[in-house]
């Protein structure tokens, strides 16, 4: 397949599954007790939660354009190990879910504008948002046994990094065969950004309704 077309595919799938899926737990809701059910919760849970899986392809895409592709996405990854590691040590991060739908919005901006950003800023937001995002992965975890948490900083570890690598690897590709000024190499950013905005908006109707 044309790799224009898997790009074009990726948007649109994102969009489409938007809405509860498991309360983003892999496991239906139960704590990991072995290193195989560990593993699996790790692997799974950035790909079934669609904010999650928006910011780690909007890091690869956002990686891309630095030309550090497969360097840049190392910081978000280290950073979500260490904020899982606060939500299991009990440690609260403040307004999670906002910095988390802010963060995909403001991301997916980036990479629909499709300007080199600073490595220094962009890694600094990768830090940030992914302390955040691990954070939330965390509650997955919280009371597991050493083994299985280990092999759930494993798990979300390897398939983030394979996603914001591919997706790097992908739109470069795309780019690179396009016109570098042609707009459709960055819609993905488009998407993405509209992903946060309705998360953003999900959170604020909860406050105020709550």
């Amino acid at each position: 397949m044309n790799p224009r077309h898997i790009l074009a595919l990726v948007p649109i799938a994102l969009a489409g599954s938007i809405g509860p899926v498991l309360a983003h737990h892999p496991m239906g809701g139960e704590t990991p007790g072995t290193l195989a059910t560990g593993l699996l919760s790790g692997l799974g849970h950035p790909i079934i939660g669609v904010d999650h899986l928006a910011f780690v392809i909007a890091v690869g895409l956002a990686a891309a354009f630095t030309g550090h592709r497969l360097l840049s996405p190392l910081a978000f990854v280290a950073a979500t190990v260490a904020g899982c590691l606060l939500q299991v040590a009990g440690t609260v991060l403040p307004a999670a879910e906002f910095v988390i739908a802010a963060s995909i919005l403001l991301l997916g901006g980036i990479v629909l504008s499709g300007r080199r950003i600073a490595s220094p800023a962009l890694l600094g937001l990768f830090a940030v948002a992914g302390l955040f995002h691990g954070w939330a992965y965390g509650e997955s975890i919280v009371g597991a046994e050493p083994t299985p948490l280990v092999a759930y900083l494993a798990g979300f570890s390897l398939i983030q990094y394979a996603i914001a690598a591919g997706s790097g690897y992908l739109v470069l590709r795309v780019w690179n065969a396009a016109d570098r000024h042609a707009i459709h190499p960055r819609l993905a950013g488009a998407v993405i950004a509209g992903i946060g905005l309705t998360f953003l908006i999900e959170n604020l109707e909860g406050l105020l309704l709550a």
